[in-house]
């Protein structure tokens, strides 16, 4: 089967320019590639024939003897020996020209040579625990945080007496080696440098060549009003340092705001259970409860209240975080039966029980229902 014209294969014009090549190469390594045409079956054969054709077009001496005569050139003598006969010419070296350029991104490398950017310092968590009091004021919290900081020693390049780092010469920089492994170009972390791109030929005495040591920090955090547990407060630039100079990573302070022995927190509102006697709750009356800034607000209890009953203090509540004023709180009433009665109390329970069947109107409804559950089974 004859072959067809290279620049056919690749879609460009015979008098394409070698950037118009390199663009109409990669274009169809992206579309005729194995790895993408599972379903094709030609896609293989093709993606050589594109492979091909590049090999000989890209080199400028290939080029002008195809153009002159042809798949000829490389036939029969000719001269140069077929493209991708068992030459280096095959897919590593076409493929490789624009292997960063299709997959750099992907793989987390970088187009072009000149070395690898330090690599950034991790970011880090803080927990911390706060109680409500200072949920609802804010406050200023002193932290100690175990990190990593640039070497004062070697201001943080990892090189001992101001010596500077070589480029690394397996990856000539890059951090990160190929190897062909039939069709493929695998690329990997170089083994030398560990990925830096840059080896350090009298390292540090003081971090070992790291850059940075580990030390405490202390820092400073501002905890806004109405913080919930679950807020995040980032600190820039307060995380670990990175390697040899590389940028610091963040800090993250998470916030766990402890339950507290009068209140129940949701979102803006508090709510506040209080015990009140049977008395007060049957007769009406003034109780006095609580509030979270460490005031006290007076309640009024209608007479005839039952458990459960919920009263609201406007304002009383936490501060929204970001603005919009305080929340409410809700008083709950908890009706509470006397105990260790006397014989004189439980003489004027039973009396006042025996004059009370009107008074019960909840008893008397249920009862009620009761009584016609039983009265529909036996029927």
């Amino acid at each position: 089967m004859a072959k067809r014209d290279y620049y056919e294969v690749l879609g460009v014009s015979k008098g394409a320019s070698a950037d118009e090549i390199k663009k109409g190469y990669r274009a169809k390594a992206k579309e005729l590639h194995p790895d993408r045409n599972a379903d094709n079956p030609n896609a293989e054969s093709q993606f050589k024939e594109a492979n091909e054709a590049y090999d000989v077009l890209k080199d400028g001496d290939k080029k002008a003897a195809y153009d002159r005569f042809g798949h000829a050139a490389f036939e029969g003598g000719m001269g140069g020996g077929r493209p991708g006969g068992g030459q280096q010419g095959d897919f590593g070296s076409a493929f490789s020209d624009v292997f960063d350029d299709l997959f750099g991104d992907f793989m987390g490398g970088q187009r072009g040579g000149g070395g690898r950017r330090a690599a950034r310092g991790s970011d880090l968590r803080y927990n911390l625990r706060i109680n409500l009091e200072d949920a609802f004021s804010g406050m200023q919290k002193t932290v100690n945080v175990p990190t990593s900081v640039a070497c004062d020693g070697c201001k943080g390049s990892g090189a001992e007496g101001g010596s500077e780092p070589t480029t690394c010469p397996t990856c000539s920089g890059m951090g990160k080696v190929r190897a062909q492994q039939g069709f493929f170009t695998v690329e990997r972390t170089c083994p030398t440098c560990s990925g830096m791109g840059q080896i350090i030929k009298n390292p540090c005495k003081s971090c070992g060549g790291a850059g940075r040591v580990e030390k405490d920090r202390s820092l400073s955090v501002n905890i806004p009003a109405g913080v919930e547990t679950g807020t995040r407060i980032r600190l820039a630039g307060e995380g670990e340092a990175g390697m040899r100079g590389g940028p610091t990573g963040d800090l993250y302070i998470f916030i766990d705001v402890a339950e507290h022995k009068l209140f129940e927190r949701d979102g803006s509102n508090l709510f506040c259970r209080v015990p009140v006697s049977m008395g007060t709750a049957a007769l009406g009356g003034s109780i006095e409860v609580p509030t979270i800034d460490g005031g006290r607000g007076r309640v009024q209890i209608p007479a005839g209240s039952q458990s459960g009953r919920q009263m609201r203090l406007r304002s009383k509540g936490m501060p929204a975080l970001r603005g919009g004023g305080l929340g409410d709180m809700f008083i709950e009433l908890a009706v509470e039966t006397p105990v260790n009665l006397t014989s004189r109390q439980k003489e004027l329970l039973r009396e006042f029980e025996d004059l009370s069947e009107e008074n019960n109107p909840e008893s008397s409804s249920f009862f009620s229902s009761v009584k016609s559950f039983w009265d529909g089974m036996k029927g």
